[in-house]
């Protein structure tokens, strides 16, 4: 996808599935809401889930956000990289500077324009080190 695709597409797509790594090694991939402000991506999570306990001992993770249902309606962003905790732990305070375009986007995008905060939940940002993407849309009709 060119950046206005991707852009787009990650601010239309509502859920991502996040792939962290276990105390043992082996990967947890759980559901999550985002939201993506043009080069980060930012995750709101509860602090006492297993994602979160997970991160904060490795912060390596894989975050897929995908959609389409038939074949040729298929098209996704697979962004890797290290997530970084930003703001309060768990943030119950008012707007943390570095989160407040973060909560606007969230509040536009999940909350009908106002953002919640209920003091179990924190931000997560992830800068991706790389961002792979595709579109099936534009694969050729071989059936000519």
């Amino acid at each position: 996808m060119a950046k206005d695709e991707l852009d787009a597409f990650l601010d239309e797509e509502r859920m991502c599935r996040l792939g962290s790594v276990d105390g043992d090694g082996a990967p947890h991939v759980s559901p999550l809401w985002f939201v993506w402000d043009g080069s980060a991506l930012w995750l709101w999570s509860l602090v006492k889930s297993q994602r979160w306990v997970n991160l904060m001992r490795d912060p390596r993770v894989s975050v897929v956000v995908d959609g389409g249902r038939e074949y040729g309606e298929l098209r996704g962003v697979e962004l890797l990289g290290r997530v970084t905790a930003v703001g309060h732990v768990p943030r119950i305070d008012h707007a943390h500077p570095d989160t407040a375009g973060a909560e606007q986007l969230w509040a536009d995008k999940y909350g009908g324009g106002t953002f919640y905060s209920d003091g179990k939940h924190a931000w997560l940002r992830l800068d991706p080190g790389k961002l792979v993407s595709w579109d099936f849309r534009k694969i050729p009709d071989s059936t000519g």
